[in-house]
């Protein structure tokens, strides 16, 4: 069984050699040591959630609050390439958590949501930043349950004007749609930079929005014959890339 993952701030990793101790505190030292019950001599990894990270043994427990981690290895998990970001359409009730939570397992490194001109949910608000907040949440606990060095960063909401730029400067910009006339299982894979994989809503991504998305270089791709949800799209089409991109070997 591997190593549980806790997040401890850049600056407790940063300069660390083997023999180092760290301590564990704060929120993720009280869920180590009072629901994990870890004890001394437990293998654990340490990560700052950006790359860097260091696996040890818990060396002392600190009543139900923190504990003290002897570093046996650091290491840097470098920038990948290429990276695979998913423009996600908001889907209703808690499928974009759950969206979230998947595409962190497989491997996705960014996440935008994406206001689409036929959302069903709004974030306005209160209601948008705590949408966000839960999203980023998941993203983070997703990260340490799949064991992860490097979480994958989810932005602020973005709207179709507000992508279009990006998506003119990604290496590759792929619309998931259903009447795509080339397979993504085909297309070809830049080596680096960023390949954004735009996943529209449950109604589908409007002509305006093909349109503009198009004229930014964003063509439309098929997955396969069937028609998958849009909490699920991301995910299939991050796995597949990842896969041919040989960052899964």
């Amino acid at each position: 069984m591997t190593a549980p993952v806790f997040v401890v701030d850049t600056a407790r990793l940063a300069g660390a050699s083997p023999g180092a101790v760290v301590r564990l505190d704060g929120a993720e030292g009280r869920h180590a040591a009072a629901v994990k019950r870890l004890e001394a001599g437990e293998a654990v990894t340490l990560t700052d959630g950006l790359g860097l990270g260091g696996h040890g043994t818990v060396s002392a427990v600190h009543g139900k609050d923190a504990l003290d981690v002897t570093l046996a290895e650091l290491v840097e998990e470098p920038e990948p390439g290429p990276r695979i970001v998913v423009v996600q359409a908001l889907p209703k009730g808690d499928r974009g958590e759950l969206a979230v939570e998947t595409m962190t397992e497989v491997g996705v490194d960014v996440v935008i949501p994406w206001a689409a001109s036929r959302c069903i949910t709004q974030w306005k608000g209160d209601r948008g930043a705590k949408a966000l907040a839960k999203w980023r949440s998941t993203a983070r606990e997703a990260g340490k349950q799949s064991r992860r060095l490097r979480f994958p960063e989810v932005r602020e909401q973005m709207t179709t004007r507000q992508l279009v730029p990006l998506l003119a400067s990604a290496a590759l910009a792929a619309v998931l749609h259903e009447d795509g006339a080339e397979p993504l299982a085909t297309v070809a894979l830049p080596t680096a930079g960023d390949v954004f994989l735009i996943v529209g809503p449950e109604g589908g991504v409007s002509p305006e929005e093909l349109a503009a998305f198009a004229e930014a270089g964003a063509k439309p791709y098929r997955l396969g014959r069937s028609v998958l949800r849009t909490s699920t799209a991301g995910v299939a089409a991050g796995a597949l890339l990842l896969g041919r991109s040989g960052r899964w070997s």
